[in-house]
């Protein structure tokens, strides 16, 4: 067998050494992050306090990122029946309740990221009836971001701010699944129809013909017309910022779930065949896929997580067996690249699970260190190959 050949194909053993790591990992936080919510990346290699905001003290449950600590939480007490990690991740519904029935910092698309893994999780797998009346509220207040005539669901901020005013981003796909779920809970078709009509703004306009993506696009929100796109973290509006690419292979795969829309599965395809194509050596992408091997910039260890995370679920729709084959041995490769070369499992000192990500390098922030979401889809990818029979919260 060759060396690429056997760098593709893990081994089972491989996988639950790497497994039992990050579970110690995510085990040894449990204590710490009880008392406060970690920020979006490490410092130096571990988790920190998130800094207070808007009022709210040190630690505090705000920002887009917190809902990853509780999807871990359910990933490791789903693979280990450990009921210390899973009185630790109910704990967290009463965050996340609190949170939206206060209103605390809502003002974001991100509301999926937060309350898909936080509180639809639980409801599904224990029937919570808390988790879900918490969900369904948020899944509310995302529907006040759907803007008529454009058709979107707006990223950021009040909507009466003439800067976000009809901007999106590819993030937002990954967001969708929540309005998927309040529709089939409820029985509204509205939720389900808003998602739809996003999914396809996004693929008729944030997808390049050469199959990169913008990372945010801008509609005019009183006539609906597709106005430009841009980034917010890429190296440049025209080149193709690695985790965004990484969301459009996810992000619209599970459009394609959701609906069984084929026009969102050939875009899955066309965001994974080009980020396949733009990847370095070890399989790991640079945080912009502008970027390669020689040329001194960072990588982005999240993406790489995402991107296996979406190959996977891309590979069990495709009907055509090679193109699920070869979907499923590209994955593979990048997981073995993160467990070998990525991975904290030989760092103790270290609170994440992955080493080398990126969060905003324009902003020279989050460069090179460890970040929530990336650890969060790393575990999954992880349960995604140990357990065939997982089934996602997405």
């Amino acid at each position: 067998m060759s060396a690429e050949a056997d760098r593709a194909a893990p081994t089972t053993d491989h996988l639950a050494v790497a497994w039992d790591a990050a579970v110690a990992t995510v085990r040894g936080n449990i204590a710490d992050f009880t008392a406060w919510y970690p920020d979006d990346t490490t410092s130096a290699g571990a988790y920190r306090p998130r800094a207070p905001r808007d009022g709210r003290p040190e630690g505090a449950n705000i920002g887009w990122t917190t809902g990853f600590w509780p999807g871990m939480l359910w990933l490791v007490w789903e693979g280990t029946g450990d009921d210390a990690v899973l009185a630790a991740a109910r704990r967290q519904v009463d965050s996340f309740a609190d949170r939206v029935t206060r209103g605390v910092d809502l003002d974001t698309h991100d509301l999926g990221f937060l309350y898909t893994l936080s509180c639809v999780t639980p409801w599904r797998l224990l029937g919570d009836e808390r988790a879900r009346d918490a969900a369904l509220a948020a899944a509310d207040h995302l529907m006040t971001r759907f803007l008529e005539p454009a058709g979107i669901v707006q990223a950021w901020g009040d909507l009466a701010n003439p800067v976000q005013r009809g901007r999106t981003i590819i993030d937002s796909l990954m967001n969708l699944p929540l309005l998927y779920w309040a529709a089939e809970t409820t029985g509204t078709p509205a939720f389900r129809e808003a998602a739809i009509r996003h999914t396809e703004q996004l693929r008729r306009h944030i997808i390049r013909p050469d199959g990169t993506t913008f990372h945010t696009f801008y509609w005019d929100t009183e006539t609906g017309e597709p106005l430009r796109g841009a980034t917010e973290q890429g190296h440049q509006d025209g080149s193709c910022w690695a985790r965004g690419q990484a969301w459009g292979v996810y992000g619209f795969a599970l459009g394609y779930r959701h609906v069984r829309e084929p026009s969102f599965l050939d875009a899955a395809r066309r965001c994974a065949d080009y980020f396949l194509t733009h990847l370095p050596d070890d399989r790991v992408a640079y945080w912009d896929l502008v970027f390669g091997d020689g040329s001194g910039e960072e990588r982005d260890s999240s993406a790489a997580a995402i991107a296996v995370c979406g190959l996977y679920e891309l590979a069990g729709h495709v009907d055509d067996p090679e193109a699920a084959s070869r979907y499923r041995t590209e994955a593979d490769a990048i997981l073995t690249s993160l467990i070998t070369g990525y991975s904290t499992a030989h760092d103790p000192a270290s609170t994440a699970l992955l080493r080398h990500g990126v969060y905003d390098k324009p902003k020279n922030v989050g460069v090179d260190e460890g970040n929530l979401w990336g650890d969060y889809f790393y575990l999954e990818a992880l349960s995604r190959r140990l357990r065939p029979d997982w089934r996602s919260y997405w």
